[in-house]
């Protein structure tokens, strides 16, 4: 039998499992990363993949349906199946929160990419938290890592503040993101400094309340981060409290929340981190940028930003539409006097690019 161009005897013999299974042998990644997936039903032949729109699943001569996608680019996939207009996740995959919903995913492993990997390293600790919000008048979550040996050593420790994107939650960075094992294999090897990173549910929606990449929009974060968030973290763990010993940082949504509340604190900030933000265009949402209207003072005072943020961080995927406003935009700033480092990984707007980002950006700060 062929499965869409593949012998079935391939796809049984030459795979891979992927870190997001749930302990069972499908779905399969294939020396291509095309993936095979399996289901059992009555009829599957006409639900869809999310991944491959050509993809159709096939019955086999045990009852069960096998479907070949396309290969897939190395990184964090989101998916889902679709009968009759409904999605569903695939009960074989572990479920994350992403697209503004809980749904599978799979993990193409990177050739030779081994740096958010489970390590035999010391490991740090990952706490669930709540704290009550007075903007949002209700209790928050927040994740907070904390290095290995936190508990015993004594020390005060450098604190980043590190945002997710847009549908996502404060167990991004960790579930998909992989901070934490970034932050292990970084700090066993020396290459960065130990550190508490704190994730905190960053989506507001908050009735009345305009929200949108602005000074005005970003208003509510901005609020809850200065007036609440970092002194329940100053209370609750042992964190230094100096500017220099702070930093803040995001992906998409987040990469915007950095950038507004950032940038008018930098009393609290000397490290910002703005990962594949849309701030500088490249999405629907966004229209032309200019960085004195959106930030009233960053060109204009350009020296007084210089002196007061040791890293202005900006990275963006090669494949995702921002990157051409963005490079833009870092192009525009550095020749109106601001100091930044830019960096760009392979790939679109995903994960793959943003454990990259953390990867090269907690490595220079602090």
């Amino acid at each position: 039998m062929m499965l869409a161009g593949v012998s079935l005897c391939n796809a049984q013999e030459q795979f891979t499992l992927p870190s997001t299974n749930i302990g069972g042998n499908y779905p399969r990644i294939m020396n291509d990363n095309s993936v095979v997936f399996r289901v059992r039903a009555t009829d599957a032949s006409q639900w869809k993949i999310s991944l491959d729109a050509d993809c159709r699943f096939q019955k086999q001569d045990d009852g069960s349906w096998l479907a070949h996608t396309k290969p897939l680019v190395e990184g964090f996939h989101y998916y889902w199946f679709s009968v009759n207009g409904v999605d569903f996740s695939d009960p074989s995959s572990r479920s994350f929160f992403g697209c503004g919903r809980m749904t599978s995913a799979i993990d193409i492993p990177e050739k030779d990419c081994h740096f958010y990997d489970c390590k035999e390293v010391d490991h740090g600790q990952v706490r669930q938290l709540e704290y009550f919000s007075p903007v949002r008048k209700k209790n928050i979550n927040v994740w907070v890592y904390t290095p290995a040996g936190y508990d015993f050593s004594g020390k005060t420790y450098p604190v980043l503040y590190l945002q997710h994107g847009g549908g996502e939650d404060e167990t991004g960075w960790i579930n998909q993101g992989k901070a934490n094992y970034i932050l292990d294999n970084l700090i066993s090897d020396g290459a960065s400094r130990e550190m508490i990173i704190v994730m905190t549910n960053g989506t507001f929606n908050i009735p009345g309340a305009p929200f949108g990449y602005s000074i005005d929009g970003m208003k509510p974060y901005e609020k809850e981060l200065t007036e609440t968030l970092i002194p329940f973290i100053e209370n609750n763990f042992r964190v230094k409290t100096d500017r220099e010993s702070r930093a803040l940082a995001g992906l998409s949504m987040g990469g915007g929340q950095t950038f507004f509340a950032g940038l008018q604190h930098t009393e609290l900030f000397a490290y910002l981190g703005i990962f594949s933000t849309g701030v500088f265009g490249g999405i629907r949402e966004s229209s032309s940028f200019d960085a004195e209207k959106a930030m009233p003072g960053l060109i204009s005072k350009a020296d007084t930003y210089n002196k007061s943020l040791r890293l202005l961080y900006i990275s963006v995927g090669t494949d995702d539409p921002r990157i051409t406003s963005t490079t833009k935009a870092v192009e525009t700033m550095r020749s109106q006097g601001l100091n930044i480092t830019f960096n760009s990984f392979p790939g679109d707007h995903e994960w793959q690019v943003w454990r990259k980002s953390l990867h090269d950006f907690v490595q220079k700060i602090f």
